[in-house]
């Protein structure tokens, strides 16, 4: 993986701040005490991710936020998938509004609290009226995307390419494993996939928190023919190689909350 060929000077564990145990992370998957604003579902995930040099995330990553990793390695993370039925959770799904696609470039952080979540690089979407409420509302780096999706003899295809840079187009073909279970507390899949709070960043360099609830991921081990890093590119990051996690997930039916300033102490 290459962001910059010069080693970067940053301190991982500051004096102060709390890395993430396992209790923490358990604690938020309970679902918040607040009333959740919207509804939606996300089906047929597929999550690549390749290690990355600890450095080389906290130097990317906003005041306030530290790089979070799993056996001394961070990860970045490329995540395709199917969204169905977004809505306000006070009214049904539209046809044509509440179906479309989203791909995102991710990686995994924890405030100077110990609060684990992830940090998003971008997010493709193909749905105009989506991609301007998350820039808008949540503060989230949504990009307008031409996408494509099908589900042929049991295998996905997917397609992805930024409408700013349509020439950089990713392939993804992907076929979902037969047994599926919940990944265990304390594995490296548990440390991927099992986040239920996402932290964005304003104009103004202000953080905020959003959390989501859903019952734990299904996980199976895909048989992937196709993949590309053409997204962690436009994120600023070279990756090299197969990804060193491959995992699929079943559809989850999710709850998403208001999101909040983060008042979280600072580094």
């Amino acid at each position: 993986m290459r962001q910059s060929e010069q080693v970067i000077p940053v301190v991982i564990d500051p004096a102060g701040v709390t890395s993430p145990n396992l209790a923490a992370r358990l604690a938020l998957r309970q679902s918040p005490a607040s009333s959740a604003i919207g509804r939606q579902r996300w089906s047929d995930l597929l999550f690549l991710h390749w290690k990355i040099d600890p450095r080389a995330i906290q130097a990317t990553l906003p005041e306030g936020l530290f790089v979070d990793t799993f056996a001394g390695a961070a990860y970045l993370g490329i995540v395709p998938f199917f969204m169905e039925r977004i809505r306000p959770a006070w009214l049904p799904p539209l046809p044509w509004i509440s179906w479309f696609l989203e791909l995102n470039v991710r990686t995994y952080v924890h405030d100077a609290d110990g609060r684990p979540g992830v940090w998003f690089y971008s997010l493709d979407c193909n749905q105009p009226l989506a991609v301007e409420i998350a820039r808008r509302c949540f503060h989230l780096p949504y990009f307008h995307a031409r996408m494509a999706a099908s589900h042929r003899g049991g295998t996905v295809h997917y397609e992805c390419a930024r409408r700013s840079e349509a020439a950089s187009r990713g392939r993804y073909t992907w076929t979902p494993g037969r047994d599926a279970a919940p990944a265990e507390p304390g594995s490296l899949a548990f440390f991927l996939v099992e986040r239920y709070l996402l932290f964005a960043a304003d104009g103004a360099g202000r953080l905020f928190t959003g959390r989501v609830h859903h019952a734990p991921y299904r996980l199976h081990t895909p048989e992937v023919a196709e993949f590309s890093t053409a997204p962690a590119r436009q994120a600023g990051f070279d990756l090299d190689g197969e990804p060193a996690s491959v995992l699929g997930a079943q559809a989850v039916d999710v709850s998403i909350f208001p999101l909040r300033r983060t008042h979280s102490s600072a580094r």
